[in-house]
C-alpha cells in the first residue's frame, strides 16, 4: 500500500497536517466537567467527577487528591467488535494519561480526595489516546479544577522515509513508527512520550518538532472552546 505520494498523504493531507479537529465543553450534564473531542475518525467522551471523598480511605493521600484515569474503548467503536470490559491496553493508555495530566493538576489542593477522569471512546481511528488526553484536559478545566496549564497531546510517526503529523489508520496500521507525545505548553515540558517502533536521531528530532507544531495548534482549540462555553449566556 503506497501511503505517501509526491508528498501528500493516503488521506489528502500534507505530513505536516493535522486531521480535522472539533472540541466541545460541557456535554454531559450530570459530570462535573465533561468534554467531547473529534479527531478525523475518533469520537471521545470524557467526564470529570470531583474532588470528592475517597473511599477506602487507605487509598487517601493526606498531601494531595488522587487523580483516578480510565481510558475505556467501547466494544462498538471499532470495525471489529472489541470485547467489553478493560484489557491491557485500556490499562495502560489509564496509566500514562493520569501521568500525562498530574503535572499540571493542583492536586495539593484538596488532601485526601479523588479526582475521576473517565474517558470513552466511542468511535476509533488512530490516536485515541491524544484525543482522550486533550480531551480529558479541557473536562478538568470545565470542572474548575486548578490547573497550571492545559495538556494538549498528539503523535507523529515514520511512514516510509517520511516523518509525518498526526497518523491516520492505515499510517498507524503500516507505517514504521508512532510517537504520542503530550505537552505543557507554558513551560514548553513534555509529560507524555512514548515511542512504537524505530527512528534515527534526525528522524527523532524532526518527529518532536512537528509534535510541537501540532500541539500549539491544539492548544489553541482548547482554549478556544473553553471561551466558547463560559461566553456570555453559554455559562451554567
Amino acid at each position: 500500500m503506497e501511503l505517501i505520494k509526491d508528498g501528500i498523504r493516503i488521506d489528502g493531507r500534507k505530513k505536516d497536517e493535522l486531521r480535522d479537529i472539533k472540541i466541545e465543553v460541557g456535554v454531559l450534564k450530570r459530570a462535573d466537567g465533561s468534554a467531547y473531542v473529534e479527531w478525523g475518525m475518533n469520537k471521545v467522551y470524557v467526564a470529570v467527577y470531583g474532588p470528592r471523598e475517597l473511599f477506602p480511605r487507605f487509598l487517601r493521600r493526606s498531601d494531595k487528591a488522587v487523580l483516578q484515569c480510565k481510558y475505556n474503548m467501547a466494544s462498538f467503536s471499532v470495525d471489529d467488535r472489541k470485547r467489553p470490559g478493560p484489557d491491557r491496553r485500556s490499562v495502560e493508555i489509564s496509566k500514562v494519561t493520569r501521568g500525562a495530566l498530574e503535572p499540571v493538576v493542583l492536586t495539593e489542593n484538596f488532601p485526601e480526595s479523588v479526582i475521576n477522569v473517565n474517558i470513552e471512546v466511542v468511535q476509533a481511528e488512530a490516536g485515541t489516546r491524544c484525543a482522550g488526553i486533550t480531551a480529558a484536559s479541557v473536562a478538568l478545566a470545565d470542572a474548575g479544577i486548578p490547573m497550571k496549564d492545559l495538556v494538549p497531546s498528539c503523535a507523529a510517526g515514520k511512514v516510509g522515509s517520511e516523518i509525518i503529523l498526526d497518523l491516520c489508520k492505515e499510517e498507524d496500521n503500516f507505517g514504521e513508527s508512532d510517537l504520542p507525545i503530550a505537552m505543557i505548553p507554558r513551560t514548553g515540558g513534555i509529560s507524555l512520550l512514548q515511542m512504537d517502533g524505530l527512528m534515527t536521531a534526525e528522524e527523532l528530532e524532526e518527529a518532536l518538532n512537528l509534535v510541537k507544531k501540532g500541539c500549539k495548534i491544539i492548544y489553541e482549540k482548547q482554549k478556544e472552546a473553553l471561551r466558547k462555553r463560559y461566553k456570555g449566556d453559554d455559562h451554567d
